[in-house]
């Protein structure tokens, strides 16, 4: 089987790059293609169409989306690129501070089904008990509760629309931390974890991102 082609899109966020790096490369099921959403977005649909699945670690806070204007010519057209979500049937994956980008945009929201202006508050470095909420989602199937170290965000849940996989009793995080939805064409995958290396080492972090990213692609 040849390997899912992923886009894995970032920007608005310092990060770790090598760690991160290291993260994508321990997938045999992935061949990653690290590169900024600004990129991303200039490229011709057709490289942008050639993945089997986008994956954002971005965190783009400009209020009701990316500019659709006023750019040079070779810059593409980000709300027209990003709009389009969904259409082509691409898998797609929502990793941890994307989840929060794009405040009162539809397109986001339907992507997180998380409230319209996604209000947030954050902790850095928690020391965290997952409990495994659906055991049976491919995603999921033969992970027991773990812990992890990550950052958390206070904020509301995601909508009754979303089917919930993992979760948090934490009293300084959100309640739902990975779910996955339809939209449009798409599946989707949202995962709130992923902050920094200390999360990207732990093993079932590692396996639960990688079958999102195969399940959204329709591998399993």
């Amino acid at each position: 089987m040849s390997k899912i082609k992923t886009a894995v899109i970032t920007g608005g966020h310092s990060f770790d790059l090598p760690n991160f790096t290291k993260l994508f490369d321990k997938m045999e099921t992935v061949d990653q293609y690290i590169q900024h959403w600004e990129d991303f977005c200039s490229s011709t649909q057709e490289t942008r169409d050639g993945y089997d699945a986008l994956l954002f670690y971005i965190m783009m806070m400009d209020k009701g989306g990316p500019p659709a204007d006023g750019l040079p010519w070779y810059a593409g057209n980000p709300r027209e690129v990003l709009g389009a979500l969904g259409e082509s049937g691409q898998g797609i994956v929502i990793l941890h501070h994307a989840i929060l980008s794009y405040p009162n945009w539809d397109v986001w929201t339907g992507l997180t089904g998380l409230e319209p202006d996604r209000s947030f508050d954050y902790h850095i470095g928690l020391e965290l008990n997952v409990n495994v909420v659906d055991k049976s989602h491919p995603i999921t199937e033969g992970i027991d509760d773990f812990d992890m170290y990550d950052e958390t965000y206070q904020m509301p849940d995601t909508d009754a629309d979303s089917e919930i996989l993992l979760s948090l009793d934490h009293e300084k995080s959100m309640k739902h931390i990975a779910w996955t939805r339809d939209f449009r064409n798409s599946r989707i995958f949202n995962f709130q974890s992923g902050h920094d290396n200390s999360t990207w080492l732990n093993a079932n972090f590692q396996t639960v991102l990688e079958r999102g990213i195969k399940w959204t692609a329709k591998v399993i």
